[in-house]
Order: C-alpha cells, then structure tokens, then sequence
C-alpha cells in the first residue's frame, strides 16, 4: 500500500511541537506494515536546506499567488515531497501566523490532492493522511474532485487549533461553491480547514482513546463535539508512539551518564549534571522534579507556578524548559530569583537540555487541563523519570497510577491526579514525595516504567488498519 502523509512540519526537518514528531517517526513504523509512505510537506528554507539531493517531480504554473515546483527527495530515511513556493514558504520567524496562512495552508491540501489524483509519476497513494488543521482541506479537495480518488484520514492532534478563515475567500482558495454549506467547509460563518477534513475524510483519528471519547462530548468538542459524535463510526483513538531510538537512555548521547533498567544508579550523574547546569543545589536527596513544556493554561502551567511553594517547603526541585505566555515565564523567572539553588528555568526549547531533564529529574510532571496524547510522558517512561500526570486525553491511557493496588500488583508507572486544580496537583506532589521515601518501591516503579512499550510499532499496526478501512 502506498500512503501520502500530509503535514506542516516534520522531525528532525523543521519542528514546533508534537506533530512533527509523529509525521517523521510514523513513516517508518509504517513500513513494517507493508506501507510505503511519502511525507508532503511546504518548502520553508529549513526543509530545502536539509535535502541533499532532489528531482523535480511536478510543476504548478500558479499555486495560489506564484509558480512552485514540488521536489522529491530523501532525508533522514524520509521520502520528502517538498512544495517549492517562495512566495508562500520562504518566510523568516514562526512557521505560523501570517496573514496569508489560508493560502499558505490550502497550498499544501490542494498539492495533496493532486498528487492523490497522479501528478506525480510512479507514486499513486492508495490513501492520503492529511495532520491537523493545516492539512485539513486535502481531503476536502478529493471529496470535490471529479472521478476516482485514494481514501483520506484525517487525523486531529489538537482540536483546540482548528483553522478558520473568512469566508471570501471560497473561491480564491479553490474550493467549489457546493463547499459552501453545513455539510461542507462552512463553519459558525466562516471557512473551517479541520472542520471540513473531519467531515469529509473517509475515517478519522486521534491520538489517544481517551481524548477520542473527550471530544465527542460538548465541552471536549471545542463546537465540533456534534460532528465528531455524528461521525463516531468513522474515529478512531489510537496512542502516539516515541522514536526509541533517538529516545533511549542507553545510547543517548546527550546524557552525562548512559543507563538502561538494570543500571538506575547511573542516573544520580545526569542528576548533578542536570542540577549543575540549572544553578540548583547539588542535592542527591531531593526530589527533582522536571518540566519541559510550553508555558500555556492548556498545560496547567499556572498551576504549577502556584504549587511551586508547598515543593520547596517539602524539600523537592524543579528544572524547567519551556517557554510560552510572557506572564508564565515572568513568574517562573521571579521562581528562580526568590528560591535560589530549588528553582531552575530556561526560557526557550533547547533538545540537549530536554534529554538531560529526561535522564537527570526523579519526576516528569504534566498537569495538562487537556491533552491529546503527550508526548513528554511517553520520554518519562522511556528514561525511568516517574511521570506525574493529570488524568486527562493520553496522559489518563498511558500512565498507571501508584495507588496502593497498583504498587501491590508491581504495574504502576506514574501518578495521576484529578481534577486538574492545584490542590490535586499539591496531593500529588506529596504522594510522590511519600513515595520518592520509600526508594525500594521507587526503584521497581522506575522499572515497571521503563518496561512500558512507547513504540510505534502497535500504533502502526492500527494505522495500517484505519488505512485499510479508508481504501476499501
């Protein structure tokens, strides 16, 4: 089977967050399964720039405003489609927030579904995988094509950024005027990009079972619950996976010290490491508690901020990677400044330090309000860092919380709290200090951890099911 994945950004090409993790590690899970995937993705500077060698594959006279090539190549084990549009795509700064992303963004569906219609040679995709709102309108564009087409999926990573335009734009950006309509890309009056690819692709998916059931409700739904409930049938929650190669504490190269499950005692070096690079106090004892997050209400960052003070009162750490609101990161830094030596901030993302965290901190914590999946859990598990997580999307799928049956049945990997308040977040704090004392039951919950399969290889057997399902 032939796939076209479609996606806005792509590890380790050019990377913002968690999508592009999944659109660079599933492809070559994917091949175990017998599918042969090619990545689309727009030509920003940073994706050009890391393609040896490519051919032109297609040519477009006007893609919405200019001439494009599209550009075949091979990087990082990825067969790379990449859209050739300088005027679209050669842009500085953010990847998104432009004034003409309708554009930008509708390029790269109609480029997909010209490729599912043949543009290019040799390569007909039985199934076009279109990722989030950005790619929302491939699927969009089959379903108004004219004769035979590939299936689509469509699959949400995050329903709270959904893609809409105004509606003048209907036919600048292509698309029929039959679009127009509930049934079609109308949405609350304007042009919905994620709200037409989950109507209108053949099946549908994302990244947890939990967070599939969250969004058929109204609250989960972000004002698409009643669509989603309607196309129940057709969605399907399936677990992110990690890339266990470059996510493997025994071969990473960024650590201080490398460790697997039988070795947990090397980790204390990745700990002073860690704390040495922060500012903290080089304290073996206290509990570290690691964060590496963007600093946004969805990531229950306030929360933390505020239970920072009963931590330090109990003797724990906190190293922190991230960066987000600027009211956050003031209040993180003015953390930092007040508890010298208990609090360490790094404002930015820096994939050194995120290892390091992952390898050197006793504790992950991910007080998400909502969470599609994580990922950042998943990397917790991997390292032997108990991840510490609201019991929301993903993070509820794929953490076992330490509760007294848990730690009795030797399967608990983590600790869940609900709701997602601070005073939940402040028992859980506690419960993991209370466990962090008993270092026997710690060390086999580390180890109960690091056992978690975090692969992709059970994700792209699903994967390969809902494409099967999307062909026939």
């Amino acid at each position: 089977m032939k796939a076209l994945s479609v996606a806005s950004e792509i590890y380790p090409l050019v990377k913002t967050g968690g999508l592009a993790d999944v659109a660079g590690a599933l492809p070559g899970a994917l091949a175990t399964e017998g599918v042969t995937v090619h990545s689309l993705v727009p030509g920003y500077p940073a994706v050009l720039d890391a393609l040896p060698s490519v051919e032109e594959a297609a040519r477009f006279a006007d893609l919405f405003g200019g001439p494009a090539r599209l550009l075949a190549g091979q990087a990082f084990g990825l067969n790379v489609l990449a859209i050739e549009a300088p005027h679209l795509y050669a842009r500085a700064g953010a990847l998104y927030g432009h004034a003409d992303d309708a554009h930008r963004f509708a390029a790269l569906g109609w480029v997909a579904a010209e490729i599912g219609r043949g543009a290019v040679a040799g390569f007909v995709p039985d199934v076009v995988h279109a990722h989030d709102w950005q790619a929302g309108l491939a699927p969009t564009y089959l379903h108004y094509g004219d004769g035979r087409r590939p299936g689509t999926v469509m699959t949400v990573h995050n329903l709270a950024f959904q893609g809409q335009f105004p509606a003048h734009l209907l036919g600048p950006l292509r698309l029929p005027a039959a679009a127009w309509a509930i049934e079609g890309v109308e949405y609350y009056g304007a042009i919905g990009f994620l709200k037409a690819g989950l109507l209108l692709a053949d099946r549908v998916t994302t990244v947890s079972p939990t967070y599939a059931d969250e969004i058929r409700t109204d609250p989960g739904g972000m004002g698409l619950g009643g669509l989603l409930r309607a196309r129940g049938n057709a969605l399907r929650g399936i677990l992110n996976g990690i890339d266990t190669q470059v996510w493997d504490p025994a071969t990473d190269a960024n650590l201080a010290a490398r460790y697997d499950a039988s070795g947990l005692q090397s980790r204390a070096a990745n700990k002073t490491a860690l704390q040495a690079q922060l500012g903290l106090e080089p304290d073996p004892e206290a509990l570290l508690v690691g964060v590496v997050t963007r600093l946004t209400w969805q990531k229950g960052a306030d929360l933390l901020a505020e239970a920072l003070p009963g931590l330090f009162a109990a003797g724990g750490q906190v190293a922190l990677l991230g960066s987000g609101e600027p009211a956050l990161e003031m209040a993180f830094a003015a953390a930092a400044a007040t508890h010298t030596g208990r609090v360490g901030v790094r404002i930015g993302y820096d994939e050194e330090l995120a290892h390091l965290i992952q390898g050197g901190a006793d504790v992950i914590a991910v007080p998400s309000r909502f969470e599609p999946c994580g990922l950042t859990q998943l990397c917790a598990l991997r390292y032997g860092a108990l991840p510490l997580v609201a019991r929301v999307g993903g993070l509820a799928d794929t953490v076992i919380d330490a509760n007294e049956m848990a730690l009795a049945a030797g399967v608990a990997t983590g600790l869940q709290f609900a709701p997602v308040t601070r005073e939940a977040l402040e028992v859980a704090l506690g419960r993991a200090m209370r466990l962090w004392g008993d270092q026997a039951a710690w060390r086999q919950v580390q180890r109960n951890a690091m056992a978690a399969d975090v692969g992709w290889t059970r994700p792209a057997k699903h994967y390969a099911e809902v494409y099967r399902a999307a062909v026939g």
